[in-house]
């Protein structure tokens, strides 16, 4: 019993984790090259990066379906090089949660690099630092505070998909299972004692996330 009641907190966390850690990355590179970026399409570039933020998750998992499903040339492109297909992996709830929470960090990470003052960023230039070095040294520092919140609100985002993921990954226990579809499936299942004991597990952890964020704001 102990066993199947960590066994989805656990699965949630990493999982959650590693879209945390996949958007973060890409959340920094996309939002500081768009927050400087001036071309013809911007406007819809960051209309289909933010998307997932508005679309109903199970349109998401739709979507997942058709372009990495079985029957799709990714899907079976996929399943030749690993020999299976990727719906109903670990991996399928990854990309399921990252999708959803990248829109969050995006935003959050490129509003932090559209506040730095311009001429802090054109001393470094002048001062023979490369577009690299002044990234490194110059934009993330002084971005950081955005950046921490839009990590911390984009692993939340992930800690709590259940549509997308659930259409995509299944709902397998100890492979796809986590917490948001265990709960559920206990409550489906009349176990209302269990889907309240996830829902508090939840609660806390989320909680713990928004505080961390609006500390991050003083």
């Amino acid at each position: 019993m102990v066993t199947d009641f960590w066994s989805p907190i656990k699965l949630s966390i990493e999982i959650a984790f590693i879209a945390g850690v996949t958007v973060f990355i890409l959340g920094i590179l996309f939002g500081k090259l768009m927050a400087n970026a001036k071309f013809k399409g911007k406007v819809l570039v960051e209309v289909i990066f933010l998307l997932p933020l508005v679309l109903p998750p199970t349109v998401i998992g739709f979507l997942l379906i058709v372009v990495f499903g079985r029957q799709s040339p990714a899907g079976q492109l996929i399943e030749w090089i690993f020999h299976q297909p990727l719906m109903f992996t670990w991996w399928a709830a990854v990309i399921a949660s990252t999708v959803v929470a990248f829109p969050l960090m995006y935003q959050t990470a490129k509003t932090g690099f559209e506040a730095i003052d311009p001429d802090v960023e054109n001393a470094a230039r002048v001062d023979g630092a490369s577009e690299w070095r002044l990234f490194l040294s110059v934009s993330i520092p002084l971005a950081y505070k955005a950046l921490l919140s839009g990590a911390i609100l984009s692993f939340a985002r992930a800690l709590g998909e259940f549509g997308a993921t659930l259409m995509f990954a299944g709902n397998i226990p100890g492979k796809t299972q986590t917490t948001p579809t265990a709960i559920y499936l206990a409550l489906d299942s009349g176990h209302q004692g269990l889907a309240w004991l996830w829902v508090l597990s939840i609660i806390c952890i989320s909680l713990l996330m928004l505080i961390s964020v609006q500390l991050l704001k003083h």
